[in-house]
């Protein structure tokens, strides 16, 4: 099956659906306002299955509204998308079922943690199995206890959020997204509320997500994590891509004096 998309940047046809397409998201010519505040500004970007991109940038230059605007929590205003084989036309209201079949694909996870304080960790895991995939509630336990065995959390099935720690709050959080089975993750900051051991126990449940072959997309100021796990860096500034490519030559070499001007200040930070 294929969709026509717009005339743009990426204009022809986009197949819709297929198991192994060329990238997985592709963003094209993407533009976000709030207000008179021009957010995203023509962004473009394409990652592939099983690539995990690092964005990496400046405070405000767009970051994680872009993140935002892959699952559609934020609309933007004009541009195309491909996201999991499907075709969004942005600037005009989405069928709901084509918005739950998205997000059903696209796993996020934010600074916040955001789980329900009234339920227990595994409830938090199982819970939005049986509403999404329509499991079953043993099947939703059982999926719910080998993510946390994976996250290192088994022993904390029942305890509640507020008993946990908030790095143990954040592997928790990335088990659920992964319960869900989605084609793509999208980490916002995921370690930027942590301290530095809290933040290390997150990022190697991330570097495990990563070895497993999940497409990840990474808004995050972990520069080592940007060069050592990632296989895609995009540099943001003033809501626009400025920079990207291999991380290693981007962190070596950056062909931009903003690129430099950032690295050098995160770096010795």
């Amino acid at each position: 099956m294929s969709e026509t998309v717009p005339k743009g940047r990426y204009s022809g046809k986009v197949d819709i659906g297929l198991k192994s397409p060329k990238y997985l998201v592709e963003l094209a010519q993407v533009s976000k306002h709030f207000g008179s505040n021009h957010v995203l500004k023509g962004v473009s970007l394409r990652v592939k299955p099983g690539e995990v991109c690092s964005i990496i940038g400046p405070s405000g230059a767009g970051k994680s509204t872009l993140l935002r605007c892959i699952n559609l929590l934020e609309t933007p205003d004009s541009g195309n998308m491909v996201v999991a084989g499907q075709y969004v036309g942005l600037g005009k209201p989405q069928d709901r079922r084509a918005l739950l079949n998205l997000r059903r694909n696209v796993g996020m996870v934010f600074q916040s943690f955001n789980l329900f304080p009234h339920l227990s960790v595994l409830e938090n895991i199982a819970l939005p199995q049986r509403r999404v995939l329509k499991r079953t509630e043993a099947e939703a336990k059982e999926r719910g206890m080998e993510l946390l065995e994976r996250v290192g959390l088994a022993d904390k099935a029942d305890s509640y959020p507020a008993k946990i720690s908030g790095g143990q709050q954040q592997r928790v959080a990335i088990a659920r997204a992964l319960a869900l089975e989605p084609k793509a993750m999208l980490f916002d900051e995921p370690t930027s509320a942590l301290d530095p051991e809290l933040a290390q126990e997150v990022l190697a449940v991330m570097k495990e997500v990563a070895s497993s072959g999940m497409t990840m997309l990474v808004v995050t100021h972990e520069m080592n994590f940007a060069r050592n796990v990632g296989d895609h860096l995009v540099v943001m500034e003033d809501g626009a891509i400025i920079e990207e490519g291999d991380p290693e030559r981007i962190m070596s070499d950056p062909q931009q004096e903003r690129t430099r001007q950032f690295l050098a200040a995160v770096i010795n930070h």
